[in-house]
């Protein structure tokens, strides 16, 4: 069983940076993919990044079309850990933000395949 926590949101304003984490336990999550989703209030949850293994210890990232450019998704697989660097933050980033593991032969925007997800973290954009 694996297990996710994710922290590091808080409120920010406009043009900010913020760093998300999240935390596995119950195994080694080198194999996994891994990703993030958000929600924003009253809307439905979408994806914002994943990271999937293609050979050794390389690793290729998907973007969501709204993050690209500003987010970036990163892994330490010592510390068994995937972050969540958000640069030029906007009000619509807004949002919870969820970790989530799956097997590396899914498809990394597709919400159902994943097996494990974090209970998230809250980010607040607003001046």
């Amino acid at each position: 069983q694996v297990q996710l926590i994710e922290s590091g949101g808080g409120l920010v304003q406009p043009g900010d940076s913020l760093s998300l984490s999240c935390a596995a336990s119950g195994g080694s999550s080198s194999r996994y993919i891994m990703a993030w989703f958000r929600q924003a209030p009253g809307m439905e949850r979408e994806f914002v990044a994943s990271s999937t293994r293609i050979g050794g210890n390389v690793y290729s990232t998907n973007y969501a079309d709204s993050v690209k450019g500003r987010f970036a998704i990163s892994r330490n697989n010592a510390k068994n850990t995937v972050y969540l660097e958000m640069n030029n933050l906007r009000v619509q980033d807004t949002a919870i933000y969820y970790c989530a593991a799956g097997p590396e032969s899914i498809a990394p925007q597709t919400a159902e395949d994943y097996a494990y997800w974090g209970q998230g973290t809250e980010v607040t954009v607003s001046s």
